[in-house]
């Protein structure tokens, strides 16, 4: 009761009546005496409230008046709107608590429950202790006076989804049963809400057909807990059945939950189907059916039909936006994403956030450095560039950009990172030659209580592998083992990679024999074995890959072939030529040189040349292996004519085309020619 007697201090009736006048609640007019206040004329007030100061003068006047803690109805409604504006946790239960003993029903103990499940989806949800709202439930079965009713165990089944208390919502599942609330629609509506909150869509889809009575809110949660879960196909079988089979008429909550479902899917016949409907039916005036509209036809690649909708809509909001800068974003469309970005500018329309983050990645690409600053400072100007999205966008442009310095400047400035953060400046370092920088971070990372994902892991074990870092490699590979991480494919070809370009190939075997395994598993050990002793290795992997159904590609080719030749392994190189002839990789570039550089390092000069001279257009690579294996016999004019010919095919020289030529007259005693090709 002590903060309602401070209020009181501070408010004056007259003050209150006064400043809730001028903020057009209808029942504080200063014109009507306080002491004529009805409970009605509370409950309205209640309902009109705006801000959390008026509902804390409502409040005030409701003790000064006499209503409180007498009336369960204000106290109910109190709380609620406490609960709409997020305030903190214990003012909902000093009211519940000075009320209780003038309860007589279970509806304030339903306010409070209730009361939670609107403060779990804002700000105060860390502040909830679940357990607190199960108390006021298992308070109900403790007074036999007022057992829990049709409302309870709706809002108690809520608070369990919204928190996964998957035991929890078990238990009132059976208490339902008992109390035999489960013919109830509105009870089981929650109840397939809870479950397919916990993933349980197996239960989901017992309860929903056993259910005896179905109403369109049956309808639409089941289909919305099937599309959050990814079970798109189904989802749309449901949306058929709905149509065709239940009698029922969707609504915009059916459209705008399987809209994405055909953004997913990428069936844009359905898709148009669902827009037909809704025009049919009338929703297209609808802004979110036509937000829906213009996200999934822009995700299932359909621009123009997406900018159709964007164009033909009546309303638009900040969302409609985001949509379609979004849609044209995603196909590659950037200049037309930088279009809608500025007309949305010129149009006075509020920009969020999303607009922001959305923007960025588009002029990255677009390689607008200037626009993105811009937009960096229009984003400062807005006071959303500390939002974690939009810092991730900034730190990821500006490090795709090379500026490292701006991008730590966002990055030391965020008041909250999430994983993408340090993803995004761990990449940056990575992958521009900043290893031991980005190894540091990925250290920073684990002291401030940042679980590295698989992401983290990619990006930080090539940046090891590079520096020849194995203690550090052997350090993130625990961590991995450790989170569980290890056997995740991506990780595991990185932990593969680096361990064989640490020199540990015995290390890389042991990580490739107990993994998930792709192409890129098998060419990371190819080609690891081809720079080692063990050459052998890398002919049997290349001979597994076959055996197993993967397709050798580009980079087998090259690895195997260059284990041929550190072997002299003719035979078996010549095999490998057939089988790229059958599969046309002869005509790749990187393979025919390497073929070159097989065939030279074999001493079959004669057949190198047959392919360096069928390939259509050469590299200083292809030249350069020509003429060093000429040197290298003794054929110095034929090197020396390579290396003038070189020029007449418009191929630039580089260092080695100078070397090679060089050693080929220094093989040959030919001195003073050497000294005028330089």
């Amino acid at each position: 009761m002590f903060h309602h007697v401070r209020a009181l201090r501070l408010l004056s009736s007259k003050f209150i009546s006064c400043h809730i006048h001028t903020q057009q609640l209808p029942f504080l007019s200063a014109t009507v005496p306080p002491q004529w206040w009805r409970t009605t004329d509370i409950l309205l007030l209640c309902a009109a409230a705006q801000t959390r100061t008026q509902t804390q003068q409502i409040h005030a006047q409701a003790i000064l008046h006499g209503h409180l803690p007498r009336s369960v109805s204000i106290s109910s409604a109190l709380i609620l709107s406490y609960a709409n504006f997020y305030s903190h946790p214990c003012t909902l239960n000093a009211l519940f608590s000075q009320t209780l003993p003038f309860s007589r029903s279970a509806f304030l103990h339903n306010t409070l429950i209730r009361a939670y499940t609107v403060l779990a989806s804002g700000s105060q949800k860390n502040f909830i202790d679940a357990a607190r709202g199960f108390l006021i439930y298992n308070d109900l079965f403790r007074n036999p006076g007022f057992p829990p009713d049709d409302h309870t165990f709706p809002y108690v089944l809520k608070l369990c989804a919204d928190f996964l208390e998957r035991a929890k919502g078990l238990e009132v599942h059976g208490m339902l049963i008992k109390s035999r609330f489960n013919d109830d629609v509105f009870v089981n509506n929650t109840l397939l809400l809870f479950y397919g909150n916990c993933g349980d869509l197996e239960s989901v889809e017992k309860l929903f057909y056993e259910m005896p009575e179905r109403d369109l809110i049956t309808w639409n949660t089941v289909i919305r807990v099937f599309s959050d879960n990814g079970c798109w196909l189904e989802t749309v079988e449901l949306f058929k059945d709905l149509v065709l089979v239940s009698g029922l008429r969707p609504n915009v909550v059916t459209v705008v939950s399987v809209l994405p479902v055909c953004a997913g899917l990428g069936d844009e016949n359905l898709l148009s189907s669902i827009h037909c409907y809704v025009l049919k039916v009338g929703l297209d005036g609808q802004v979110r059916v036509g937000n829906a509209l213009v996200d999934a036809y822009g995700k299932c690649g359909n621009v123009e039909a997406s900018k159709g909708v964007f164009d033909e809509m009546i309303e638009r909001n900040v969302v409609s936006w985001n949509a379609i800068i979004g849609g044209f974003a995603y196909r590659g469309f950037n200049i037309d994403a930088l279009d809608s970005f500025r007309l949305m500018i010129n149009g006075d329309m509020n920009l969020n956030s999303i607009t922001i983050a959305t923007m960025l990645p588009a002029l990255v690409e677009l390689r607008f450095f200037n626009e993105g600053r811009e937009v960096h400072g229009f984003s400062i100007k807005m006071g959303v560039d500390s939002d974690v999205f939009v810092a991730n966008a900034l730190i990821d442009m500006y490090g795709k950009w090379g500026c490292f310095t701006r991008a730590l400047n966002v990055f030391h400035k965020m008041a909250t990172r999430n994983v993408v953060s340090w993803n995004s400046m761990i990449g940056n370092f990575a992958q521009n030659g900043r290893e031991l920088e980005a190894i540091e971070l990925v250290t920073e990372m684990h002291t401030r209580g940042e679980i590295p994902n698989s992401v983290t892991l990619t990006n930080v074990l090539p940046a090891c592998a590079r520096l020849g870092s194995l203690r550090q490699g052997k350090e993130i590979h625990a961590r991995s083992i450790r989170k569980c991480s290890a056997f995740e494919l991506f990780v595991s070809n990185a932990l593969t990679d680096m361990y064989a370009k640490c020199g540990c190939l015995d290390l890389a075997q042991n990580v490739f024999d107990i993994s998930l395994r792709d192409e890129v598993s098998y060419n990371i050990l190819i080609t690891g074995y081809s720079q080692t002793s063990e050459c052998h290795n890398s002919l049997s992997l290349f001979t597994e890959m076959e055996m197993v159904g993967m397709k050798q590609d580009i980079v087998s080719y090259m690895g195997v072939l260059a284990a041929s030749a550190n072997i002299s392994a003719i035979r078996e190189g010549k095999q490998i030529h057939a089988f790229a002839l059958r599969r046309l990789f002869h005509e790749h570039l990187f393979v025919a040189n390497s073929l070159i550089d097989f065939y030279i390092k074999c001493g079959r000069i004669n057949i190198a040349r047959k392919v360096f001279d069928r390939i259509p257009l050469r590299d200083a690579a292809s030249w350069n292996t020509m003429i060093l294996g000429f040197g290298m016999l003794g054929e110095v004019d034929t090197a020396i004519n390579l290396f003038e010919a070189m020029k007449e095919d418009n191929v630039e020289y580089d260092s080695v085309s100078y070397i090679a030529v060089l050693s080929a007259c220094s093989h040959g005693g030919l001195v003073e020619k050497g000294e005028r090709i330089l």
